[in-house]
């Protein structure tokens, strides 16, 4: 039973986080596209498509920076009182979001998506929550299944707001917030409270002990250059397939959110399965993973609306065992730096892919959106090849963890 608590509030909390990270996805692109000509829109003169890349842009900066810290800061603190402190403080900032769109403010729209992607990025919090409370095969099935839930997010945000963006832009985002506070209420019922400890202050744990620096290790730094690479495609895919949609197809914001519950869909049903132990070894097979997830994201690359979509279907299937693969096997591998850490680590080149690829979209689809869809998608295929590689590298004695503690 306390398993199952443990699991569910995780689940919960991963669902709520994407779920307001996601809303925007298919309100932005007929607003900047097709929308009048106003404060949010025309802010200063400037082009509309790089108007839009910044609005993508500003979020991932936000989550950047908080999965970077936030893990160490739970390994330090305790995960409850940070997960409550995230969840008040995102549900906050949905509320200045939907202010923001309700009086045509570009910069309080900027300032608003920052602060509540800094305080979404708990993402790291639970995966850690569930590496350090459990064991053994649940603990695979659990990180897949928190996979699932954060990928539900992606489903749910696009689809909320297809549902209800007909009684008003901002609804969405207020919907959201109502949300991340019960999220909060079921922390304080299912998480203990901890004994108050004695260390560091959070800004000393926020400086040393940032996600960052693991990058010090070899492993994780080879780690952090082969996920970099594989998100900077996937990222692509999620920022601009709706950009793609209204472009090729001429979809509003509804037919948008039905394109992404289908592949959400897809996505949420493979994580359900993919966390089953499996013979084969896991970077090889992550590999194999990529380079499907790659040729999905390049289907976009041809401009047909039919070959497109298929891909976007079918990018979900190969991008949710890909997670479940690489996810458990950096917490077996190198759980003995900290999996709040590592698992921040995950989050946050996540975070720095977003950023990357908002940007070179920001220059890229001033020529054409496809040209940020296939760049992506040869930044994952990369990252295949370079799985591959370190799949035959001679595999340590000891784990990566076991191996630094001795130093």
């Amino acid at each position: 039973m306390k398993n199952a608590l443990l699991i569910a509030t995780a689940c919960l909390l991963g669902l709520l986080s994407t779920t307001g990270a996601s809303l925007p996805y298919p309100i932005l692109p007929p607003l900047f596209v097709h929308g009048t000509a106003d404060g949010l829109t025309n802010f200063l003169g400037l082009p509309p498509k790089l108007l839009f890349s910044v609005a993508l842009m500003v979020n991932p900066i936000g989550l950047l920076i908080g999965t970077a810290v936030l893990g160490s800061l739970s390994d330090r603190f305790g995960r409850r009182p940070l997960l409550l402190g995230t969840a008040a403080g995102a549900a906050l900032g949905h509320v200045l979001t939907a202010w923001a769109l309700a009086s045509h403010s570009y910069p309080l729209f900027l300032l608003a998506r920052f602060g509540t992607g800094l305080l979404e990025g708990q993402s790291s919090i639970v995966r850690a929550m569930l590496a350090d409370g459990l064991q053994g095969p649940l603990r695979n099935h659990a990180l897949s299944w928190l996979n699932g839930a954060l990928t539900l997010g992606w489903l749910f945000g696009p689809l909320l707001a297809g549902l209800t963006v007909g009684w008003g832009v901002t609804v969405p985002f207020y919907i959201a917030a109502g949300a991340l506070l019960l999220g909060a209420c079921l922390v304080t019922i299912a998480l203990p409270r901890q004994p108050r400890s004695h260390g560091p202050s959070w800004w000393q744990v926020a400086r040393e002990r940032h996600a960052f620096n693991l990058l010090r290790h070899p492993g994780l730094r080879t780690l952090f250059g082969v996920q970099l690479a594989y998100t900077c495609g996937v990222t692509a895919f999620y920022e601009f397939y709706p950009l793609w949609l209204v472009e090729v197809g001429h979809y509003d914001t509804r037919s948008i959110a039905l394109v992404n519950v289908g592949m959400c869909g897809i996505m949420t049903g493979a994580a359900l399965f993919a966390g089953r132990q499996s013979r084969s070894d896991p970077l090889r097979r992550a590999g194999l993973l990529a380079v499907v997830v790659a040729l999905a994201i390049a289907s976009l690359g041809a401009g047909n609306l039919w070959i497109g979509m298929v891909g976007i279907m079918a990018f979900g299937l190969p991008h949710a065992f890909y997670n479940a693969v690489i996810q458990v096997w950096a917490a077996d591998r190198f759980g003995g730096h900290g999996q709040g850490a590592v698992m921040g680590l995950l989050s946050t080149t996540f975070c720095l892919a977003n950023i990357l690829m908002a940007a070179a979209g920001a220059v890229l689809t001033l020529f054409d959106t496809r040209l940020v869809l296939l760049f992506g998608a040869a930044m994952t295929a990369w990252a295949a090849t370079r799985m591959r590689a370190w799949s035959r590298a001679p595999a340590p004695v000891a784990s990566e963890a076991a191996a630094e503690s001795v130093k």
